[in-house]
């Protein structure tokens, strides 16, 4: 199922009767705790150190994996608020979803929850950072350094994402040299010496739709083994390297229907 915010809400672990049936949205508040309720955990979830098992990892869902940045961003607000726990409610108000959605999701990460109490937000923090592999600053390389580029190496919201951008590389010899967002432009020759110097599994692609796949080609061939693609372009990579593509024409396609949608409700 996918509500009207985009979020598509089937669970990581679980089966059909556990799909949302209402979307109220709770505050946020002092009376986190009194609220929370019985959390109960997948124990094939979690191993004896807290941390997610294999089997977790592998009934971890896109959906799942999705959500947890927005669990992520709301637990840093009640983290920096003072709050010490935090109810699956509460969290659930991020995708308007039930408690036992949030519940399920989380136990992916290792963390049970409280009886009465709910979750501690520092320890769940700690988790949703490392499942994601965010509790380490990973390396990442920008190919590409147009507008949209340029505006990515300006993007100072990585840093709590774990990923930090080392450097920019374009085949355009007009930028070669020239230093955006206290970064010096290379040129693509560049990229195979200084991924391996650096050791950078990570790669961002903000090329022309045109030169999209010789670009994917010369980062796979540099050493690069994950490619974020801002293109709108279907990369073909080798079966070890793992791609994500995120097409704002896709994004702007489903707004503006949704736009055009709402204005017809309002006039009817």
């Amino acid at each position: 199922m996918v509500h009207g915010n985009g979020v598509e809400s089937r669970p990581c672990l679980g089966h059909a009767e556990d799909m949302p049936k209402s979307q109220s949205k709770p505050p946020v508040g002092d009376d986190v705790r009194s609220r929370s309720p019985a959390l109960t955990t997948p124990t094939a979830a979690i191993t004896p150190a807290g941390t997610p098992s294999l089997e977790a990892v592998q009934k971890a869902g896109l959906a799942c994996v999705r959500r947890l940045p927005a669990y992520l961003q709301l637990l840093r607000v009640l983290d920096a608020e003072g709050h010490e726990y935090v109810s699956g409610t509460v969290l659930a108000g991020t995708h308007n979803l039930e408690p036992v959605i949030v519940r399920k999701d989380l136990a992916v990460t290792g963390i049970a929850g409280t009886a009465r109490r709910g979750f501690k937000v520092r320890d769940l923090i700690g988790a949703i950072e490392k499942f994601l592999g965010w509790d380490n600053q990973a390396k990442a390389i920008l190919v590409g350094a147009g507008n949209l580029g340029s505006a990515l190496l300006g993007y100072r919201g990585f840093d709590h994402f774990g990923l930090r951008i080392v450097g920019a590389f374009d085949a355009d010899p007009q930028k070669s040299g020239k230093w955006i967002q206290g970064r010096k432009v290379q040129p693509l020759n560049q990229l195979k010496s200084f991924v391996k110097r650096q050791n950078v599994q990570l790669g961002i692609l903000t090329v022309p739709a045109e030169a999209a796949q010789s670009a994917a080609e010369f980062m796979v061939q540099a050493g690069i083994r994950g490619i974020w693609n801002f293109t709108p372009v279907k990369l073909a990579v080798p079966e070890e390297v793992v791609t994500q593509k995120e097409d704002l024409a896709e994004g702007l396609a489903v707004l503006s229907h949704r736009l055009q949608h709402l204005g017809r409700s309002f006039d009817k």
